[in-house]
């Protein structure tokens, strides 16, 4: 009899274990409204209305590295604007993104040069950032379908996101694998494909800071996964959110002026 009693008690614990477990599975499951809510998380970690920062951005490659130190301003995802302080041989480059329209202007020649969409995908500045990658002309939750996967071998604690681009939109990835913490939908990595599934390079994020009230990944590392030695890291200085900017920012005039 004490066997049996044994027994039964073994199953139900088995059982009441394993219920445990679905329930704990199912309670990390998002739904659809919770995962356009990762992703719109993930779109806007350094947007807001409006913004300003200081970032610097160091481009390493086998032969050379330098520098760079910016200033950025946004309003919304339809304007963008950049200049370069430093080095002096770069001093007051800058870029302006209007809506679909970008322009560069470069103080030596005092020329204003609009990029055309089919050049978004171009490197900015010798990087390995793109110009899309710095403007944003593209979003994930506006441009991409996105479902959530499950990776083998990577931890529990992260979400992970396939994002597929839209087939009329000029995007070379075929698809882009991000991995985002449970806790507060902050990225840690993004992985891009090719349309053959062959990975291309990985933006890494690290070094939580609060700027403005929010909290961002201060530092961001581009690694192109096809040229060895290569890579481009961003480092966050200073970041204000939702503040009040000049509207002449987001202008010719003021691209044209190198202050």
């Amino acid at each position: 009899m004490n066997r049996i009693i044994k027994i039964v008690l073994t199953g139900f614990l088995l059982f009441i274990m394993a219920m445990t477990a679905v329930m704990a599975q199912s309670s990390e499951k998002l739904s659809e409204q919770n995962i356009r809510d990762l992703v719109k998380k993930i779109d806007q970690i350094y947007r807001s209305n409006t913004s300003y920062a200081e970032f610097e951005m160091e481009i390493i490659t086998p032969r050379w590295q330098r520098t760079l130190s910016l200033d950025s301003w946004t309003e919304g995802t339809k304007k963008t604007f950049f200049r370069i302080k430093e080095p002096k041989k770069e001093k007051g480059v800058a870029t302006l993104r209007i809506g679909n329209q970008m322009w560069n202007f470069l103080p030596k020649t005092n020329k204003v040069i609009k990029i055309p969409p089919s050049m978004m995908m171009s490197s900015w500045m010798g990087s390995d950032f793109t110009n899309d990658d710095l403007v944003k002309e593209f979003t994930l939750f506006e441009d991409y379908s996105y479902e959530l996967i499950d990776i083998e071998g990577e931890p529990d604690s992260l979400y992970y996101l396939n994002c597929i681009p839209r087939e009329d939109l000029p995007i070379v990835w075929g698809n882009i694998v991000i991995a985002a913490r449970k806790s507060d939908y902050i990225p840690v990595w993004q992985k891009y494909y090719d349309e053959k599934g062959n990975l291309m390079r990985e933006a890494v994020y690290s070094d939580i800071k609060i700027f403005g009230g929010r909290k961002v990944p201060a530092v961001m590392e581009m690694i192109p996964r096809n040229k060895e030695g290569y890579k481009t890291v961003i480092r966050y200085l200073k970041a204000e959110f939702d503040i009040e900017l000049d509207k002449d920012i987001f202008s010719l005039r003021n691209l044209r002026s190198g202050k």
